[in-house]
């Protein structure tokens, strides 16, 4: 198939706007680099898929159009399907998880479609997709697994190309099914071989990536959910092909990472992007050389409001530019004073202490820093003045948790062990967690947070007798929640742990 003629012949612009390509000023000359942001933010959707969906929905025969369209979707091909259709005066009807920001079902509705929420997650949409498809006997629009959408999603780099000139090093794409970066990578890898083409996913929803290891596809048990415009379990058979044949390989970047991205983006821009749509930006800054030219696709902009304070928290820590410690001091006098004086006149961002009856005791302490480099030399220079020291700040249950919950060790808990959960923030998701484990075994501990986020985090402990471990695991397993246990995390053990550690 000759997607480079498709990609040219694509019709998007009855609907799409040719965004534009904007540098982000402050951060290319920080960091020696050119990034460019490809601002589909700025679409009538806030977002690229306006254009797939509407190259294939204006290619149907009119018989098909007659009889309506339905999508799954998470959001952004949700909108980009009901707005073509309200362009072309055809029913939409549209398949979202009950996880779906409220931002992005009001924008649909908007549009006039005709919504189902179903399920928790793209592949639970596209099962109920199927049922009406048949049902109802109307064409289904996929999301990126299809010619047509990915030759829409490809004019994207038409653009860029023309926007960027000649310097152009890179291109970097965010991947969730994979047709943006289908469509991308082999438009630039037709017309300009030498630009470097580089899928981005996040760490915790990496199925190209791993599909890529493999040498074939393969399906996620539980994607992360943060950036829910590429939460996707499994790529889709011809955008894994041609992005194994154009992709020069595919960057992963944390939570934290991508929470950075997004601040940086709005002090380019004064725009607030998705978490997906950060994705890119956050990979160039982690791959990109001196004197690189960078070209990010800023995918979109469909994010709750609430969800600003997560991202906030966690900027900083991707950033580089907060470091949290364990620090054990001596329980004698003198020595805290002493602590405190070897923090001087740095920026404390956290600061917890209590009294322990045992020989050492931990503070929890949040420290702004320069970057990674200037951490690192500050723990080193705790160790150094006698007292030790652990960075805990990449310790997810010490960001999340243990700062919003410090203040002693247990030492009456026998039997304790502690897990993480994550479940999909839906009506009803805490009330069935809590039901289901109540009863069972006793609850030694429990924190829950809502980060105005598309999912819950949970941290629990148990008094579970070693006998029944095998059978305590084997029902938090039909929970069907996303768990893991830390009972052995050093963030837990020294602040929340049921007895005095000696180090």
């Amino acid at each position: 198939m000759n997607y480079l003629t498709k990609i040219l012949n694509a019709t998007v612009y009855d609907v799409a706007i040719e965004t534009p390509l904007d540098e982000a000023a402050s951060l290319s000359a920080k960091l020696g680099s050119r990034f460019l942001l490809k601002r589909e933010d700025l679409q009538p959707v806030h977002s690229y898929k306006i254009r797939g969906a509407y190259n294939k929905m204006s290619q149907l025969p009119r018989e098909a159009l007659a009889k309506g369209v339905l999508a799954a979707s998470a959001g952004n091909h949700a909108q980009g399907v009901a707005l073509s259709a309200k362009k072309l005066g055809v029913k939409a009807t549209i398949v979202m998880p009950v996880t779906t920001p409220e931002i992005k079902i009001n924008a649909v509705k908007a549009y006039g479609a005709e919504i189902v929420l179903h399920g928790d997650g793209y592949s639970d949409c596209a099962e109920e997709a199927a049922r009406l498809v048949k049902e109802r006997q109307i064409t289904f629009i996929p999301p990126y697994d299809d010619p047509d959408v990915i030759a829409g999603q490809g004019t994207v780099a038409k653009e860029i190309l023309e926007q960027a000139g000649r310097d152009l090093t890179a291109v970097y794409v965010p991947i969730g099914g994979g047709g943006l970066a289908a469509g991308v990578s082999v438009y630039v890898k037709s017309v300009r071989p030498w630009v470097k083409v580089y899928g981005v996913e996040p760490e915790d929803s990496d199925c190209m990536y791993r599909s890529f290891k493999a040498g074939k596809r393969v399906t996620l048990d539980n994607p992360g959910l943060f950036a829910d415009g590429v939460c996707v379990k499994k790529p889709g058979e011809e955008t894994f092909r041609i992005c194994r044949e154009n992709l020069d390989g595919i960057i992963r970047v944390s939570t934290a990472e991508t929470c950075a991205a997004i601040k940086d983006i709005f002090e380019a821009t004064r725009a607030i992007c998705e978490p997906a749509g950060a994705l890119a930006l956050a990979a160039a800054k982690k791959n990109a050389k001196k004197g690189d030219v960078s070209a990010c696709v800023i995918s979109g902009a469909n994010m709750n409001f609430d969800r600003l304070r997560f991202v906030s928290e966690l900027t900083e820590l991707g950033e580089g530019r907060e470091a949290i410690f364990d620090c054990a001091i001596p329980e004698q006098p003198g020595s805290f004073l002493k602590f405190i004086e070897k923090i001087g006149k740095r920026s404390v961002t956290e600061f917890n202490y209590r009294m322990s009856e045992g020989v050492l005791a931990h503070v929890f302490v949040g420290l702004a820093v320069k970057d990674i480099a200037d951490r690192k030399a500050v723990q080193k220079n705790f160790r150094a003045s006698g007292f030790h020291c652990i960075d805990l700040s990449d310790s997810i249950i010490a960001k999340e948790h243990v700062r919003h919950m410090v203040g002693g060790l247990a030492t009456a808990i026998k039997d304790e062990v502690v897990f993480s959960f994550e479940f999909p923030e839906k009506p009803g998701a805490l009330m069935n967690f809590l039901s289901f484990i109540s009863g069972r075994w006793n609850v030694s501990l429990f924190h829950y947070r809502n980060h105005g986020s598309d999912h819950g985090r949970v941290l629990a402990g148990f008094q579970v007798p070693p006998a029944e471990r095998a059978d305590f695991v084997a029902a938090l397993e039909q929970v069907g929640y996303k768990f893991e246990e830390v009972t052995s995390d050093p963030a837990y053990k020294y602040f929340l742990g049921t007895r005095h550690r000696r180090r």
